[in-house]
């Protein structure tokens, strides 16, 4: 046989073992392992994924006191959402000031002939029932925080998905500061506004499941059951 031949059998063999070793196994005790894991070649009995992010997606968690940079997740950052609210139609008003303008009751005041920043109009936040006369004063809220969705799935999105959640219309709301905060990142299970609150939680699924954003298996009970508890009435 040509050497030539040879060779290249030799290298589609040794390129088959490479990726073999690559995979990432989750052990019976739920811990995933990559190829620096002392542990990797008595591992016999597994779950095979292809990431690490994949095996912690799963319920997996990291070995204790590991420091190989293979296992350490990609962590959340506003930045990673874009930097800040966009500008998409370039007309001066950024995705906070068309929430603004598109949610006030009342024709809004703008700060300058130029249109461009709003500092008045009247707003009834849905959280709190209170209406607010300030732009100041509100804040506007993802419905789905940004980093709750970056924990169901948006961290394996593209850059350009994570900005376009960061500023659709339908995840912003125009409410009172002090709730935005108390929210914070939190999901159905763990927040809801003290007015509205079926409301709330028909947007928050809705916008969900347009972006196939993930629930765990034990969310998906809780929230089934947030719901019947909120909204059966309807």
């Amino acid at each position: 046989m040509p050497k030539i031949i040879l060779l290249l059998i030799t290298l589609s063999i040794t390129s088959f073992m490479i990726n073999a070793n690559e995979v990432i196994k989750k052990s019976k005790n739920s811990i995933c392992h990559d190829i620096t894991s002392p542990s990797y070649s008595r591992i016999k009995h597994f779950t095979a994924y292809s990431s690490v992010q994949e095996c912690l997606n799963e319920q997996g968690r990291l070995p204790k006191n590991t420091k190989s940079a293979v296992l350490i997740p990609d962590k959340y950052s506003r930045s990673k959402f874009g930097s800040g609210w966009k500008d998409n139609d370039k007309d001066c008003q950024n995705s906070r000031m068309e929430a603004l303008i598109l949610q006030s009751v009342a024709p809004v005041k703008f700060k300058t002939s130029a249109n461009c920043k709003v500092v008045s109009g009247r707003w009834n936040s849905v959280y709190s029932g209170k209406t607010i006369y300030k732009a100041s004063d509100i804040d506007i809220d993802h419905v789905v925080p940004l980093k709750w969705a970056w924990d169901h799935g948006a961290n394996k999105w593209s850059k350009k998905k994570r900005v376009e959640i960061a500023n659709d219309p339908i995840n912003l709301l125009s409410v009172g500061a002090s709730l935005n905060r108390q929210k914070g990142a939190k999901g159905l299970d763990d927040w809801l506004p003290p007015q509205n609150i079926c409301q709330y939680i028909l947007r928050f699924e809705r916008i969900r499941k347009i972006y196939n954003l993930t629930l765990s298996s034990s969310e998906i009970k809780d929230y089934s059951a947030i719901k019947i508890k909120y909204c059966s009435a309807l």
